[in-house]
């Protein structure tokens, strides 16, 4: 199924178009560099509190248009993209804009409230911004592998999950060109992430019931201790945790709000970005 790309607002038209083409050639053989303490969400949580009044500004202000767990949007499953042209790309760049600023290492359509199969992601200050439109998993490796993760629309929540320790996707750049993206250790977990996301699928699916049960009270406490998380919420004690539900309705013109006023993100430290915060 396709659909056309949401009609930009102003702030979106203002945005710069997407200038980081996907090359789709295979990423080079060799292992990621461990993760060790700076790349555990404690540590990195530990530098967010200490972010500068500018920089925390305007994560908050970023913040405030990721849907948040409770929102229906988070349950649907996105549609494909069938137009290629001036206002996906100022889509795309809102999001890769959106998603810096808020301090995350990926973002999909449908945190945002748009429904279309587009992605988001840098999973390293070095790399340059991706995004992946209409991607199909067409391969993920039998190594696996447990990791933290967080979610954007989760604030508070960090939680382990495994995923597969290289994947294969097949999609569209922001152009339309066929592109074949080829990712291991953390970009394949943030695109494994992001799908998810596309899918209706939260982390708080992909584990256990007790981890479940500690990750809601986590999410209350952040509540209850973050004003701006407060205001910006939505999500009820009656919140549906478990796999998508086949009757959850999805509109692929869920308008999204306008793009808060302000420059992109200043450059960071790899070790001030959660390891997935997406």
């Amino acid at each position: 199924m396709s659909t056309d790309v949401e009609e930009p607002t102003d702030a979106d038209r203002s945005g710069e178009a997407f200038a980081s083409d996907r090359s789709g050639e295979a990423f080079a053989s060799g292992e990621n560099p461990p993760f060790d303490q700076h790349h555990r969400f404690d540590q990195r949580e530990k530098q967010h509190e200490e972010l500068d009044e500018q920089t925390r500004a305007r994560r908050d202000a970023a913040l405030a248009h990721v849907r948040k767990l409770g929102d229906p949007v988070l349950r649907a499953s996105a549609v494909e993209v069938g137009r290629f042209d001036e206002r996906l790309a100022a889509e795309v760049a809102r999001m890769g804009e959106l998603m810096q600023d808020a301090l995350g290492v990926g973002l999909a359509a449908t945190q945002l409230g748009v429904l279309h199969r587009v992605l988001v992601y840098k999973a390293y200050e070095d790399d340059p911004l991706s995004a992946l439109v209409n991607p199909v998993l067409e391969w993920e490796s039998e190594e696996r592998e447990v990791k933290e993760e967080g979610c954007l629309s989760l604030p508070g929540v960090h939680v382990e999950v495994e995923r597969a320790v290289a994947v294969r996707v097949r999609a569209r750049d922001p152009h339309g060109r066929e592109i074949t993206v080829e990712e291991e250790g953390l970009p394949a977990r943030v695109i494994q992430h992001e799908i998810d996301h596309l899918n209706g699928v939260l982390i708080l699916d992909r584990i256990s019931r007790d981890a479940r049960r500690d990750a809601m009270r986590a999410l209350r406490e952040a509540r209850e201790a973050d004003a701006p998380t407060r205001s910006c919420a939505s999500a009820s004690p009656k919140e549906h945790v478990g796999p998508p539900r086949a009757n959850t309705p999805a509109s692929p013109r869920a308008a999204p709000p306008a793009a808060p006023e302000g420059s992109r993100a200043e450059a960071s430290d790899r070790a001030a970005v959660p390891a997935v915060s997406a």
